[in-house]
């Protein structure tokens, strides 16, 4: 069996796959893992601060983001994201040797991660959709014409989310 140095063990897959070429780069490619994890942390807190704060009164009675199930869901889902974006960045800045498992481990709760969101966005812009158009086919009036601060508050969340 071989033996590895302590410098080979603590290698990214990354560098493990291209051998020598990166031999340098590991301070560097590990800070730049570590922001690009962080950069999430603040979009998800913003969407997440300003849908907690989103509510509007007026004659036509009140409205805020716990009444739609699937802005509970997106406002859920930011919460959960910005943990683990900010436990993988913690986990990436570590000066640990990196391994295939780890490695595919954070990809597959990465793209998990993205699909809740991505889901959540969807269905969310949806309802955003309905409540500035309204259906005319089901009789349903725009609800942003009424709470347009809270609708245009809503449009940002998402634009928020889908960066």
């Amino acid at each position: 069996m071989e033996k590895t140095s302590a410098v080979e063990g603590a290698r990214s897959p990354m560098q493990m796959k291209l051998g020598g070429e990166m031999e340098g780069n590991t301070n560097t490619l590990r800070t730049a893992e570590t922001f690009l994890r962080l950069l999430p942390v603040g979009l998800c807190v913003s969407a997440l601060v300003l849908m907690l704060k989103n509510s509007q009164q007026n004659q036509y009675g009140s409205v805020d983001y716990t009444d739609l199930g699937a802005f509970k869901y997106l406002v859920h889902a930011n919460g959960i994201c910005a943990g683990y974006s900010l436990f993988s960045a913690v986990i990436a800045a570590m000066p640990r040797p990196s391994t295939m498992p780890r490695a595919w481990t954070f990809f597959l709760l990465d793209q998990v991660l993205t699909y809740i969101i991505l889901a959540g966005g969807a269905v969310s812009t949806e309802f955003l959709y309905l409540a500035e158009n309204g259906n005319t086919d089901t009789t349903w009036s725009s609800a942003c014409g009424s709470f347009a601060i809270y609708g245009y508050a809503l449009a940002v969340f998402l634009v928020l989310d889908f960066t």
